[in-house]
C-alpha cells in the first residue's frame, strides 16, 4: 500500500470561500477522505457529495449540522476524537481543522488563526438596527467566548504549533499567524472558484447593472454598510448569501435591495456577469469576491485593506475605500461607476490567480511531506527489530 494523504475543514454547513476552497483540495487529491466535524449537503456545496467525508459524532445531532455556532462549547472535543488514519494531512482551518492528529506529518492551509478568539470584538460586531433578540445572542456568544477563551488560545497554540508546514492564504493572514503564533507560512492564494464559461442562469425579476454584495449575512461582514450606501445612492442593490443577520438587514433596506438568499453556482455566475459593480466592505484575509467579479469583467469597490490589498489592484481592478462607513463607501461607488475600465488588464490580473498553480503548489508541498513521512516511518520500523 502507497503513501496515504488526508483532508481536514472546519465544517461542511456552508457555501462560502474556505468549502470552495476545500473542495479544489479534494479534486487536487481525489482518493483522500476528508474530515470534518459537521456535514450538511443541503448548506454546502453539491459536489461534495462525490467525497469521501468522514464527519464527526456531532453530526448525528441534526440542529448542529444545520448551525454550527450552536457547537462552539463541543468543536475541540468533535476533532480531539476523531483521529485521523494517514501519512499527511493537509487541513484547511480557520480555526478547528489544524487541531486534527494522527498524521504523522501536518500541512496546515490557514484562512487566519480563528477570529472569533483573536478579533473577538470584530467578529462580534454590527450592533445598529438590532433586536433584543439579536443583542441577546451576541451577549450569550460572548459570554461563551469569555469563559472558553482562554483554554481555546492554549490548546489553539499547541495544535499550530504541531505542524509540519503552515501556508497561509494572503499576506495579511501570513502576518496573523505569525503574530499569533510565531511560525512563518508561506502564501499560496487560492483561485476564483467561479469558471465564468460554465453555464449560467438568471434570477428572475432582475434587471442588469445593480450592484452586488456577495457575503455570509454575519455582522463583521459590515452588508449593512453596502446597504445603506446603495440606499443614500439610490441604486438597485442584490445581495447573495445566507446567515443570521439577514432579518436585520432586511428591515434595514429599502425597495431598491433585493436579498436573493442561496444561489447555485449557475445563477451566481448571471449575477456577476449583470452586475456593473461588486461592493465588498468587510474585513477579509483573503478577498475572493472580487477576483471572482473580476473573472467577468466587474471591477470592485472594497476597503483598502486586508485581503483585499492582495486580490484588487487599486485604480485598474476596482477602487479602494478608507474605511466601512455608508458614505466614503458611497463616494467610491460613484467613482468607479463614472469611470471606464480595461477589461484587458483587468483579465490578465485574474490569470496571476490561476487554479493550476494553486493546485501544483498544494501537490508540490504534500509530496514533499510525505516524502519526509516515509523516511520517518522507516526509521521507526528499523528502530522497533
Amino acid at each position: 500500500m502507497g503513501p496515504t494523504v488526508a483532508l481536514a475543514h472546519d465544517y461542511l454547513t456552508q457555501r462560502g470561500g474556505a468549502e470552495r476552497v476545500a473542495l479544489t483540495m479534494a479534486q487536487a487529491f481525489p482518493s483522500a477522505p476528508l474530515y470534518t466535524t459537521l456535514y450538511h449537503p443541503d448548506g454546502t456545496f453539491p459536489e461534495f457529495a462525490e467525497v469521501d467525508v468522514r464527519p464527526s459524532r456531532l453530526d448525528r445531532v441534526g440542529p448542529l449540522r444545520r448551525n454550527h455556532r450552536l457547537a462552539l462549547p463541543l468543536l475541540r472535543g468533535a476533532v480531539e476524537s476523531q483521529p485521523v488514519d494517514a501519512d499527511v494531512l493537509l487541513a484547511s482551518s480557520s480555526g478547528w481543522a489544524h487541531r486534527y492528529r494522527g498524521a504523522r506529518r501536518t500541512v496546515v492551509y490557514c484562512y487566519a488563526p480563528a477570529r472569533w478568539l483573536y478579533q473577538r470584538d470584530r467578529y462580534l460586531s454590527g450592533a445598529s438596527g438590532r433586536t433584543w433578540k439579536d443583542l441577546w445572542r451576541t451577549g450569550l456568544a460572548g459570554s461563551a467566548l469569555d469563559l472558553l477563551g482562554p483554554g481555546l488560545r492554549r490548546s489553539d497554540a499547541d495544535a499550530a504549533a504541531r505542524a509540519d508546514v503552515y501556508l497561509a492564504v494572503s499576506t495579511v493572514a501570513r502576518r496573523a499567524v505569525q503574530e499569533v503564533y510565531g511560525i512563518e507560512a508561506e502564501v499560496v492564494p487560492p483561485p476564483p472558484a467561479m469558471d465564468p464559461d460554465g453555464p449560467a442562469a438568471a434570477v428572475p425579476g432582475l434587471a442588469p447593472g445593480y450592484l452586488l454584495c456577495v457575503a455570509r449575512l454575519l455582522p463583521y461582514k459590515n452588508v449593512d454598510v453596502v446597504v445603506a450606501a446603495a440606499r443614500r445612492l439610490r441604486l438597485p442593490l442584490v445581495v447573495v448569501g445566507v446567515g443570521p443577520d439577514r432579518e436585520r438587514l432586511e428591515r434595514l433596506a429599502g425597495n431598491g435591495v433585493r436579498f436573493v438568499g442561496k444561489v447555485d453556482d449557475a445563477q451566481l455566475r448571471w449575477l456577476y456577469a449583470h452586475a456593473s459593480l461588486l461592493v465588498a466592505t468587510s474585513y477579509e484575509d483573503y478577498g475572493l469576491t472580487p477576483l471572482e467579479a473580476a473573472a467577468f469583467g466587474v471591477p470592485a469597490v472594497t476597503l483598502g485593506t486586508g485581503g483585499y490589498l492582495d486580490t484588487v489592484v487599486d485604480g485598474v481592478t476596482g477602487l479602494y475605500v478608507e474605511s466601512p462607513e455608508a458614505a466614503p463607501v458611497a463616494e467610491g461607488i460613484e467613482a468607479a461607476l463614472a469611470r471606464s475600465w480595461d477589461q484587458e488588464a483587468i483579465g490578465v490580473h485574474v490569470k496571476g490567480f490561476s487554479r493550476d498553480a494553486f493546485v501544483a503548489r498544494l501537490q508540490a508541498v504534500v509530496a514533499q511531506e510525505v516524502a519526509v513521512a516515509g523516511v520517518s516511518g522507516t526509521h521507526r520500523e528499523i528502530e522497533g527489530r
